[in-house]
């Protein structure tokens, strides 16, 4: 008899337990992240048919991985992004707003003037970094700022 009540007993523990366990497991919502359907590499801008969002199995998964498609898209791959493994979020950058090589408008401006001037960037940047372009009608190399429409905006010495 003593048996049998240590059985009723464990068996009533373990009931409740999972009566306490099972709602909030039902409502935990399903975690998803984003891997590459096919290798992308340093400079790929990613598309939405590069990518597919796969449920989370792993419980121990490192965190800062991409956990919708809409935080890949149309970003540029710093490194090589391996099919099927997942997206760190620090492996994605902004895409460039100037390239390097391409002409781009200069322009200078003070309280009383604005001067604009044809100019070739020296290198790559994105919006808001400092960048070196040279002036294509005098050939001085000036340091700017880039701006969201692609222009650069010259700083004053």
């Amino acid at each position: 008899m003593l048996c049998l009540k240590n059985v009723m007993k464990n068996w009533l523990a373990g009931a409740l337990l999972a009566a306490l366990v099972g709602p909030a497991a039902a409502f935990e919502q399903a975690k998803y992240a984003v891997v590459p359907s096919v290798t992308i590499y340093p400079g790929d801008v990613i598309g939405a048919n590069a990518v597919d969002a796969v449920a989370v199995t792993n419980p121990n998964l490192a965190p800062g991985y991409a956990s919708s498609v809409d935080q890949v898209v149309g970003k540029v791959s710093k490194r090589t992004l391996i099919a099927g493994r997942t997206i760190q979020l620090g492996a994605l950058q902004e895409p460039f707003a100037v390239k390097r090589g391409t002409n781009v408008r200069l322009t200078f401006s003070s309280s009383q003037m604005v001067i604009s001037a044809r100019g070739s960037s020296t290198q790559d940047a994105m919006v808001g970094e400092l960048i070196k372009v040279r002036n294509l009608d005098t050939g001085v190399t000036v340091t700017g700022t880039v701006m969201a429409d692609g222009s650069v905006e010259v700083l004053q010495r």
